[in-house]
C-alpha cells in the first residue's frame, strides 16, 4: 500500500468514524433536534436507538484490527444507513443543506472502504 493510499484511508476512516460515532451518540441519547429531524423523515422514535447503536458498534467494527468480515458487515450497515437517510430527505422535501451530512458520510463509507488496506480485506482466493 502506497503511502498516499494509507493516508486517502485514514483521513477518510477517522472523519467517517468521528461522523457515525457523534450522530449515534445523539441519536442513542435521543437528543430532542434529532427526534424532531427523525419525525419529519417520517420514522418513529425507537429507530434512532436502532440506528444509534448500529452506529457505534459500527465505528468500532472499522476501527480494530483484524475482522475483515466484520468491517465489510459494518461497511455495508454504513452504505445502506446513509444512502437511506439521503432518500429519505430526497423523499420528504428536505433542503439541500439537510442532505448534506448524508451524502458526506456516504462518500467517506465509499472512500474509506475501496482506499483500507489489504489486511483489513476479506481475501477471498483459496490456496
Amino acid at each position: 500500500m502506497t503511502k498516499t493510499r494509507k493516508i486517502i484511508y485514514w483521513i477518510a476512516t477517522i472523519w467517517l468514524s468521528l461522523g457515525m460515532l457523534s450522530t449515534g451518540i445523539v441519536q442513542v441519547l435521543r437528543v430532542k433536534t434529532e427526534a424532531d429531524f427523525i419525525s419529519h423523515l417520517g420514522y418513529p422514535a425507537y429507530f434512532m436507538t436502532i440506528l444509534g447503536i448500529w452506529k457505534i458498534l459500527g465505528v468500532i467494527a472499522v476501527l480494530i484490527p483484524k475482522f475483515p468480515i466484520l468491517k465489510e458487515w459494518a461497511y455495508i450497515g454504513f452504505f445502506f444507513a446513509m444512502s437511506g437517510a439521503l432518500f429519505s430527505h430526497i423523499a420528504s422535501g428536505s433542503p439541500v443543506k439537510d442532505m448534506f451530512p448524508s451524502l458526506w458520510l456516504l462518500i467517506l463509507t465509499v472512500v474509506s472502504w475501496y482506499f483500507r488496506p489489504a489486511d483489513r480485506k476479506i481475501n477471498l482466493v483459496t490456496q
